[in-house]
């Protein structure tokens, strides 16, 4: 039993509360108002005290001032009556407890210097400390020995969680705009990414993370994160390990190791831990309430739970906790691939556009609005923050390329790094949204090609062709990219233990499992035939995707520690349930449209008959041959797939038939043209009404007119076709393969499961695929949407990855998630006024194979034609970093494979720090001169568009 079950809890409220801990509260608080006029059994400072101290402790704590330090003693003088109860081993015992539970803090006196600890040990000196940071925090900040993933204390006392929740917003709640940069001894303080400032002339040693691990080096400690841990408590959390973030320096690493809230580290293990950190994008904070001359500990904080860094979020204040530093992004580098804006934890970089508009002027972006001007209230907070720091583009727009890809490729960043010959760095990039190059730069539909911008001017570029000369890397064991694995987490810093389940080895289900094993798991597929990949495999012909392209790229799968089990068919050979009794924790059920649909017209069952799904999954499987006469119906991909395999397999006579007229046929232009190359017969605006059948096989089909095939619903298109009976088309042939749509194939799979279905579809969240009902399956892919491209299947896979991981760690599914929204520039309304005029590429055919050969004849293109290609990109987009809400992190420099973005010291005050005691020596100077630019200070442009802008959001609101 857990040692705090004797205690009482949820004592908010409490009818007798205790006057002990009340006085203690007020004594302890620094909320102006409860210091003047006392606390309240509804206050945290009391309920947040009595949930884990006992009324023994306030009565010591009552003698002692907050932050002055005290001997054994001295404690001892001031308790004699305590002591002469207890005895000075029992009253020692007591300061243990107290210690260990984080009402009491102590140190030994030490003294340091740049040149580290310079004063001998003394004895132990006992402090009350602040509730933020100090009590609030340590309460939740346990480490169990030989057991860092469990916190108990939690478990028993969730209200302490809430506590310092609580404590981290009252006493700053209207404060923080009066709080001059740096600080003023409040808080945390942002401390930026070394390297990003190492060529910096103008930094000061307080503004290195080596300075202060120097100073400290031999006592140096980690434990748990106190933010990570309450807000997973509260159900807030954001699937971070909680475990081996929070570095204690001096002191504060002796008190935790004897506390057990944390063990010792050697510089090099904290150095590590700080790379880890950068890894995963966490800011780097420092505490801020002894001066520039002592800090406790450095934080590495991810900014959806981090309560130190909410504080100026979500009351709009960066100046409170940044660094001296802010991002300035070179236009020229820059290349819009989004990787600083998918981890800024201010929200102050997003995608904007590089050219200028029409009438030659530059297009203008909002700025944070700062109260260092304005009379500051609550219509400013910004409770949604953590969303609203990941939006990705400004509303003006920003490349098209990005924007028209599902999975969001960083287009225009991966054919910058072609056009440098850095290859692999180009392959790497894409594989930050794409685990398929290879495969995509062989069958993709090319959405990007169709916004490109170039396209305005002449021919969009060959952004397809250049991907698949890049993925070629990808084919060969020597150069293929391997991505690293980042774990977001310490103490598993080799990989998580939770298993997960991918059901589905096609395109969706093996990029789910990709991006968990970049995560650090290792997923197990399940896929139902003999090899994975599926549509991609089954339903591809091999003259447009040859299958060991598909196997390179799985290899890489298999080499990140994706385990995949072929033929095992979940819901036949085994069950969700049984899978779970052998420890899976969520699975993805990705299993695809594997299935075929018949038009329901007499006949469609007869002999000869195939669904175009059937037809290929044999023809790929090696059977298919055959020399008879084919009707292919329908007009879509697929269809088209079945065709020219049909007229490849030696079909003598092939005609395909489609409702949609030329204009509206859903296959490619280009599908459709190399149809006909192979001698396919392509009729438009016919329907099937009947085959034919003689002695049970097929003999003919016959065809009646299609005048329409959609109507206009609520401003939407619906498929309803409309037909002239009258008209008819009789065509003899000895096979029928229908290509009109496709459905998954359920099986047994949720036979025991409580979820339900709408139409052909399982009901599932549309943001985080979590199956409702069954909050352990999530799906994506086909299954999801129905039908559609690879590159979809794919973007679904990599989304879904995200909601795995938070669930199978207890993590709020949506807090902070990257909605992955873009929006496209207006092509109108841009000036080109310089480009490469080159024409674009195409790439080459081998004519030796002929229109009969299952090989690819497509050549990629020389790395010749690459530099002319990719010197054709008019680099529309760009990054915009919005100066007033960078916290100067540095977390953006990191991610930037281009120099495009790095931190300068503009603001130099920032790095002033100050006792806590002595914070209204620095914020009452500031104030007064703030209240006076309020009155007085004319606004700038920038800031009255801002305030306009903000009066028309909270009307909108």
């Amino acid at each position: 039993m857990n040692k705090y079950n004797e205690w009482p809890a949820n004592h908010k409220g409490d009818k007798n509360p205790s006057p002990k801990i009340i006085a203690l509260g007020k004594r302890i608080t620094d909320v102006a108002g409860h210091m003047i006029g006392g606390v309240t059994a509804e206050d945290p400072e009391y309920w947040g005290l009595a949930e884990i101290i006992t009324e023994e402790m306030a009565e010591v704590g009552l003698t002692m001032k907050r932050r002055v330090h005290y001997t054994f003693d001295q404690l001892c003088e001031m308790n004699k009556d305590k002591v002469a109860e207890k005895g000075k081993e029992g009253f020692q015992k007591l300061l243990d407890e107290m210690s260990y539970i984080g009402l009491l803090e102590y140190d030994y006196g030490y003294h340091y210097d740049h040149n580290g600890r310079t004063a001998p040990q003394s004895e132990r000196r006992y402090t009350l400390p602040m509730f933020v940071p100090g009590s609030a925090e340590l309460f939740n900040m346990e480490e169990i020995p030989g057991d860092v993933k469990g916190n108990p204390r939690l478990e028993q006392h969730p209200d302490v969680a809430s506590f310092f929740e609580r404590m981290t917003y009252i006493p700053l709640d209207g404060i923080t705009q009066m709080v001059p940069p740096g600080g003023a001894g409040v808080g945390m303080h942002v401390i930026p990414v070394e390297k990003a400032i190492s060529m910096e002339n103008e930094a000061i040693d307080i503004e290195k993370l080596s300075y202060w691990l120097s100073k400290y080096e031999g006592k140096i400690g980690v434990g748990r994160c106190s933010c990570r841990a309450s807000r997973k408590a509260i159900g807030e959390g954001v699937a971070d390990d909680d475990y081996g973030w929070c570095i204690g320096v001096g002191d504060f690493a002796d008190y935790c190791r004897e506390t057990g809230k944390g063990h010792d580290i050697t510089k090099e293990e904290a150095l590590e831990i700080l790379q880890r950190a950068e890894d995963n994008g966490f800011v780097h904070q420092i505490t801020n309430i002894d001066g520039e001359n002592k800090i406790f500990g450095i934080c590495n904080c991810n900014v959806n739970i981090c309560n130190a860094l909410r504080t100026s979020q979500l009351f709009n204040t960066p100046n409170m906790s940044r660094s001296a530093y802010v991002a300035h992004v070179d236009k020229d580098k820059c290349v819009a691939c989004g990787r600083c804006v998918e981890y800024c934890p201010a929200g102050a970089t997003r995608l904007g556009q590089k050219l200028c508009k029409a009438d030659g002027t530059e297009v203008t972006y909002p700025k944070q609005l700062l109260p260092d001007k304005v009379k500051w209230g609550k219509e400013y907070y910004d409770p949604d923050y953590r969303d609203n720091n990941r939006i990705n583009s400004h509303k003006t727009g920003t490349a098209p390329c990005k924007t028209a890809c599902p999975a969001h490729i960083a287009v225009q960043g991966y054919l910058k790094k072609a056009a440098q010959g850095e290859y692999t760095e180009a392959l790497a990039l894409i594989k930050k949204q794409n685990p398929f190059p290879a495969v995509c730069g062989r069958i993709c539909n090319r959405r990007c090609e169709d916004a490109c911008t170039r396209g305005t001017i002449d021919e969009p570029i060959a952004i397809d062709a250049v991907k698949r000369f890049i993925a070629e890397r990808d084919l060969h064991a020597d150069t293929r990219y391997v991505p690293p694995i980042v774990v977001p987490a310490s103490i598993h810093k080799n990989g998580w233990e939770e298993k997960i389940a991918i059901i589905g080895g096609g395109p969706a289900g093996l990029s789910c499992a990709f991006y968990l094993a970049e995560r650090g798991y290792k997923p197990t597929v399940f896929e139902k035939n003999e090899n994975a990949g599926g549509m991609l495999r089954y339903g591809i012909p091999s003259y447009k995707l040859e299958k060991d392209v598909i196997e390179a790229e799985i290899d890489i799968m298999r080499e990140m520690g994706v385990e995949i089990k072929t033929g095992v068919e979940v819901g036949k050979d085994i069950s969700l349930d049984e899978l779970r009794a052998q420890g899976y924790k969520a699975f993805y059920i990705a299993i695809g449209c594997s299935a075929g649909r018949r038009p329901g017209v007499p006949g469609d069952d007869a002999e000869g008959t195939f669904t175009a799904i059937d037809y290929l999954k044999n023809a790929n499987c090696g059977g298919a041959d055959y020399n008879g006469r084919v009707v292919v119906v329908g007009g879509g991909n697929v269809a088209i797939d079945a065709a020219r395999v049909s007229a490849r397999n030696g079909a003598s006579e092939v005609t395909q038939l489609c409702l949609e007229s030329e204009k509206e046929m859903p296959a490619s232009d280009e599908e459709v043209r190399e149809a006909g190359e192979d001698g396919v017969t392509i009729k438009c605006g016919w329907g099937p009404k009947e085959v034919l059948v003689t002695d049970g096989k097929v003999s003919g089909i016959i065809f009646k007119k299609c005048v329409s095939v959609f109507e206009e619903v609520d401003g939407r298109k619906k498929f309803a076709p409309k037909y002239d009976e009258s008209e008819t088309i009789t065509i003899d042939c000895d096979r029928v393969i229908f290509a009109v749509g496709q459905q998954s194939v359920w099986g047994d799979l949720l036979k025991s499961e409580d979820v339900e279905f709408r139409g052909p579809a399982l009901v599932a969240d549309g943001l985080t695929y979590q199956v409702q009902g069954a909050p352990d399956l999530f799906i994506g892919g086909d299954v999801m949407t129905g039908p559609k491209f690879a590159i979809d299947a794919i973007a679904a896979g990599h989304w879904a990855s995200e909601s795995l991981h938070r669930y199978v760690q207890n993590g709020h599914m949506t807090i902070g998630r990257n909605k992955w929204e873009f929006i496209e520039l207006n092509k109108d309304d841009i000036l080109v006024e310089s480009y490469d005029n080159s024409s674009r590429q195409s790439e080459g055919f081998d004519e030796t194979l002929g229109n009969k050969s299952f090989k690819d004849a497509h050549i990629a293109l020389t790395e010749e034609q690459v530099k002319i290609e990719t010197s054709r990109c008019l680099g529309c987009g760009a990054t915009i970093v919005d100066a007033n809400k960078c916290i100067g992190c540095g977390v953006c420099t990191t991610k930037c494979a281009f120099d495009a973005i790095t931190l300068h010291r503009d603001h130099p005050e920032c790095s002033t720090m100050v006792t806590a005691e002595d914070k209204f020596k620095a914020i009452i100077p500031y104030e007064l001169k703030r209240a006076v630019k309020i009155v007085f200070a004319p606004k700038t442009a920038e800031e009255k568009a801002a305030i306009k802008a903000h009066k028309e959001a909270m009307q909108n609101k």
